[in-house]
């Protein structure tokens, strides 16, 4: 009896280190998917050279396209899309392996466009901005589009349901934007933290940062397209009921390795939600009080809430490289922020929810920029109101 029960115990405790090597230990293809199936073929080449990440590790594929990551991140496994290539699905949920990438081959133009929208706040009364905005998007026809967070009217402050079914709506209505879009979380994104009104208990599996990556996949990522290598940045973070704007220690670590693996000259753009820099918040005036409030303490230090508050670290990281642009949103204005003597072009977007902004007694108005891209040279954006006058 004793052996036999020895036994079923051993079964068990190799069963249970089986699943946690697998779940540790994840590998795959990236492949060319040249019948457009989804499924690798033996006939379908596999892509070197493709870096592949769980948000924390990266890893590049060998000669036959094969990767092998040891998973220490959220749940999720994602590539940087190389520049010539697509692809409906650039990252995936782990379940098991192999976790394969299926691409087709598109070579990317010297020439193109591509739009900055952000904060289009949706819900089911604001079908209508969508609707304008796809309208402009349809007519511009870019080659993809950037959408720098709070894609949703609120997260932070309601239940699971309404928030579940309002990331769901933003899904459905996105769809039907022919363009591809890349997305970054805003604070809006957040589900449940300022838990006296949403009443969300941190132990939901959707809370926090959970809900996006469920939806929407990494919050943080990178992609190449027409020689110019991409990066989402998270850039909000948030400590017990409050969100403020931070890049974190992980993504920090995660946007060097990712970095380390593109040639220094190489012209990067980033994006992300809350910007390292804003004169409009100076110009708005600041308040220690209230939901919208300018400061917060961050661990004890108080800092500005609506600004990046480690950014001087974090652009000091993408300075090494040819880093020309840094797109957010968060203030619902379209500003142009420029030093002398650094490369980078700090750009805010206005809203497609509507009008806004943290400049009264001015208001800033709704609408989207369009960038023209030509021969690796990106020019000063051209901004379109989503509104007549």
């Amino acid at each position: 009896m004793f052996m036999k029960k020895l036994f079923f115990v051993t079964v068990i405790l190799l069963c249970f280190f089986a699943n946690k090597t697998l779940a540790q230990t994840i590998n795959g293809f990236v492949f060319e998917d040249l019948n457009k199936d989804g499924i690798k073929q033996n006939n379908e080449p596999g892509i070197k050279g493709v870096a592949v990440s769980d948000q924390v590790n990266i890893v590049r594929t060998d000669e036959k396209g094969f990767y092998q990551i040891d998973n220490k991140g959220f749940g999720i496994i994602f590539i940087s899309l190389p520049s010539d290539y697509s692809t409906k699905k650039f990252w995936q949920n782990i379940s098991s392996s192999p976790v394969n990438f299926g691409l087709t081959k598109t070579p990317a133009p010297k020439n193109f466009q591509f739009i900055h929208a952000s904060d289009t706040h949706i819900s089911e009364k604001t079908i209508d901005r969508m609707d304008k905005f796809r309208a402009i998007t349809d007519s511009v026809d870019p080659a993809f589009v950037l959408i720098t967070g709070d894609l949703v009217k609120d997260a932070l402050r309601v239940g699971e349901k309404e928030a579940s079914g309002l990331y769901e709506l933003f899904i459905s209505e996105s769809r039907k934007i022919r363009s591809t879009q890349w997305l970054v979380p805003g604070n809006h994104e957040l589900f449940g933290i300022e838990r006296m009104s949403s009443l969300v208990s941190p132990q939901n599996p959707l809370y926090g940062r959970k809900m996006y990556r469920h939806y929407l996949g990494p919050d943080y990522y990178s992609f190449n397209y027409g020689g110019i290598h991409f990066i989402a940045l998270n850039s909000v973070d948030f400590e017990d009921l409050w969100y403020y704007g931070h890049i974190d220690s992980v993504q920090l670590a995660w946007l060097k390795k990712d970095l380390a693996l593109i040639d220094t000259n190489t012209t990067v753009v980033t994006y992300q939600h809350i910007s390292f820099y804003s004169g409009a918040l100076s110009m708005g005036g600041y308040s220690e009080s209230g939901l919208g409030r300018s400061l917060e303490r961050e661990n004890g230090v108080l800092e500005f809430r609506h600004v990046v508050s480690n950014a001087v670290e974090v652009i000091s990281i993408l300075n090494r490289y040819h880093y020309v642009l840094a797109l957010a949103g968060h203030d619902h204005a379209r500003e142009l922020f420029r030093f002398e003597g650094l490369k980078t072009r700090f750009d805010q977007a206005a809203a497609v929810i509507g009008p806004g902004g943290f400049i009264p007694p001015i208001e800033s108005p709704s609408g989207v920029t369009v960038y023209q891209v030509t021969n690796g040279v990106i020019e000063e954006g051209k901004f379109i109101r989503l509104d007549k006058k």
